[in-house]
C-alpha cells in the first residue's frame, strides 16, 4: 500500500511538474502586464489613466491599434457601469483577446504521404533549431522523417542538421555548400517518394525580408517542390523571435507575399518576449500561431494553447 502511495505521489509530482514547463514561461511572460493593470484600476480612472493603460498594452507589444481599440473597449464599458469589478473588466479584455485569436489549432492530420513542410525565416529567428524539434516530434510519433538541407548558403545549419538527424533518427538530403537549394529540395522528395518517407522537412536560408532576390528563392523552391508533388508544400511555417517585436509582424507580411503561409512557430518565449505579438499578428494577417518555442530542449516545441496564453497575459 506504501508503496503504491509513493507511485502515485511520484506521478502527481512528475505531472506538475510537467505543467509547471509549460505554463511557467507563459506566466512570466504576462504578470507584469496583469499586475500593473489591476494597480491601474485600483485608482481613479480618467484619461490619464486610459492613456496609461493604452501605453502598457502597447509596450506588450500587442500593436497600436490593438491597444487603442482595447482601452476603447474598457472605456465604453466604464461607461455604461462606471462600478464594474476590475475582474469583469479584465474578464472583458480576455473575451476580446480570445475572440481574435480563435480557438486552438487543430493537429494537421497526415493523410498525403510524404507530408512537405517548409520552414522559413531569418538568420537568429530559430529556424534550422525549431525544425529539427519537429523532427523529434514526429519521430515521437512513430512517422518517417526526411530532412531537406536546402540552406545550402550556410554550412553551420548543415553541419547542426546533420547532427539533429542523427539524434533523432531522421533521413538527411543534403548537398554541396553554394548549390542550388531548390535543386536539394527535388531530390529530397523524390527520394522520400522512393523511400516511403511520411514526412519532409525542408529548411531554407535565412534571410532579411527587405533582400527581395532572395525571398524569391523561396518562390522557386515551391515551384520546384510541386513538380513532385502537385500539392507541396502542404505547410508553410515561419519562424519568427518573439523578442524582436513589432518587427515580426513586418517579417511575416513579407514572407506572406512570397511564399502564402499556413502558420507561425514563435520562438523565444521563455526569454524576455513580451507576448503581445501572438495577438498582434492574428489581428493584422490572421496567420495562426500553430507552434510556440519555450525552451532549448527537443521537447520545448509546444501546440499553442490561445486559452491558456491570454489567461497568463492577464
Amino acid at each position: 500500500m506504501l508503496a503504491q502511495q509513493i507511485g502515485f505521489f511520484d506521478r502527481i509530482c512528475a505531472m506538475f511538474q510537467f505543467l509547471k514547463k509549460i505554463a511557467s514561461p507563459f506566466t512570466k511572460m504576462g504578470s507584469h502586464l496583469g499586475q500593473r493593470i489591476r494597480f491601474l484600476f485600483s485608482k481613479k480612472i480618467d484619461d490619464a489613466a486610459y492613456e496609461e493603460m493604452e501605453r502598457l498594452f502597447y509596450e506588450s507589444d500587442l500593436g497600436a491599434h490593438l491597444s487603442m481599440e482595447l482601452v476603447d473597449k474598457v472605456r465604453s464599458l466604464l461607461k455604461k457601469n462606471p462600478d464594474m469589478p476590475t475582474e469583469e473588466v479584465l474578464e472583458a479584455i480576455r473575451n476580446h483577446l480570445r475572440s481574435i485569436l480563435g480557438p486552438a489549432p487543430q493537429p494537421i492530420s497526415i493523410t498525403a504521404r510524404p507530408h512537405v513542410i517548409m520552414i522559413v525565416g531569418v538568420n537568429g529567428s530559430g529556424k534550422t533549431t525549431s525544425l529539427a524539434k519537429l523532427a523529434a516530434h514526429y519521430r515521437k510519433n512513430n512517422l518517417k522523417v526526411l530532412i531537406s538541407a536546402s540552406d545550402t548558403f550556410r554550412a553551420a545549419s548543415v553541419e547542426q542538421l546533420e547532427k539533429w538527424a542523427k539524434a533523432t533518427g531522421s533521413e538527411l538530403v543534403k548537398s554541396q555548400p553554394h548549390s542550388d537549394p531548390s535543386a536539394v529540395a527535388f531530390d529530397a522528395l523524390a527520394g522520400a517518394k522512393a523511400r516511403g518517407i511520411d514526412v519532409v522537412l525542408i529548411d531554407t536560408a535565412g534571410r532579411l525580408q527587405t533582400k527581395t532576390e532572395l525571398m524569391h528563392e523561396l518562390a522557386k523552391i515551391r515551384r520546384i517542390c510541386q513538380k513532385q508533388i502537385p500539392d507541396a508544400p502542404h505547410e508553410t511555417l515561419l519562424v519568427l523571435d518573439a523578442t524582436v517585436g513589432q518587427n515580426a509582424i513586418d517579417q511575416a507580411a513579407a514572407f506572406h507575399g512570397f511564399t502564402p503561409l499556413t502558420g507561425i512557430i514563435l520562438t523565444k518565449l521563455d526569454g524576455s518576449a513580451k507576448g503581445g505579438i501572438i495577438v498582434a499578428i492574428q489581428h493584422q494577417l490572421h496567420i495562426p500561431i500553430r507552434w510556440v518555442g519555450v525552451g532549448e530542449s527537443a521537447d520545448d516545441l509546444q501546440p499553442f494553447d490561445p486559452r491558456a496564453f491570454v489567461d497568463a497575459l492577464l
